[in-house]
């Protein structure tokens, strides 16, 4: 059976958002054990009546780095076994650079840049080891196309991917691959709050003449963490429908 992720244990950020919740899912019908964390009780009691209570939920807060060094260490302390980390959480606070307040920059590099390496740093040692491990973070197509509005959004994505390409390097000879994903445009609560006529324009700047879905990136995120994927690291994976081809 490929894909089989039985006996793997998984730590996923932003478990219960769109794209998380999928990858979720997907993973628990592959036989892993997760670890899924929010920033929410309240939506991890609603995963937890999804995919069951085999599985194990933290509330984790990627915005101040001493909490969240000692959430890792309280998830570490019964968990030493996590083998595939998938950072996956994210945040954006848009406004025009020349507006944009320093708490605003601040608070999006923290949670979709800083927080990642800081989880990395506390689980990678893990992962050392046993000598296996798969390191996978959800970047953005901002990451590379960059966006008026989003200069702290797309710096810190665009960061996840130096970061990892680095980390890419430094564990290779560990038998750990480190990969991003570049979403494109996906189906989310946050588009489906859009304008029907917005949702148009987005489709037709779109080969594919449709938005991703979140299991677009679960699937892709299944195989990452695979151990068929053992000769893939360093490498961001672009979903998005052929809006960009690079």
């Amino acid at each position: 059976m490929f894909f089989n992720l039985k006996n793997q244990k998984v730590l996923i950020t932003g478990s219960t958002g769109s794209i998380g919740s999928s990858i979720a899912k997907i993973f628990n019908e592959c036989g892993a054990t997760l670890i899924c964390t929010s920033t929410s009780n309240k939506k991890l009691d609603d995963l937890k009546n999804i995919i069951g209570d085999k599985h194990y939920y933290f509330k984790l807060n990627l915005s101040d780095s001493n909490e969240l060094d000692k959430s890792l260490d309280e998830i570490i302390k019964d968990h030493s076994d996590i083998n595939i980390l998938i950072n996956n959480a994210g945040h954006n606070n848009d406004n025009l650079s020349i507006r944009m307040k320093k708490d605003e920059w601040d608070n999006i590099i923290n949670i979709n840049l800083s927080s990642n390496f800081h989880i990395i740093k506390k689980i990678a040692p893990l992962m050392i080891k046993s000598r296996y491990g798969r390191i996978i973070g959800i970047s953005s197509i901002i990451a590379i196309t960059g966006n008026r509005g989003q200069s702290n959004y797309s710096a810190s994505k665009s960061g996840m991917i130096g970061l990892y390409k680095s980390l890419a390097l430094e564990y290779a000879s560990r038998g750990i691959t480190v990969n991003t994903i570049a979403p494109g445009f996906i189906e989310s609560n946050m588009t489906k709050k859009l304008d029907q006529k917005i949702i148009e324009n987005i489709s037709n700047r779109i080969p594919l003449n449709k938005l991703g879905k979140p299991e677009d990136v679960a699937y892709v995120s299944l195989f990452l963490a695979s151990k068929e994927a053992e000769y893939i690291t360093g490498s961001t994976i672009h979903i998005n429908g052929g809006m960009l081809m690079v």
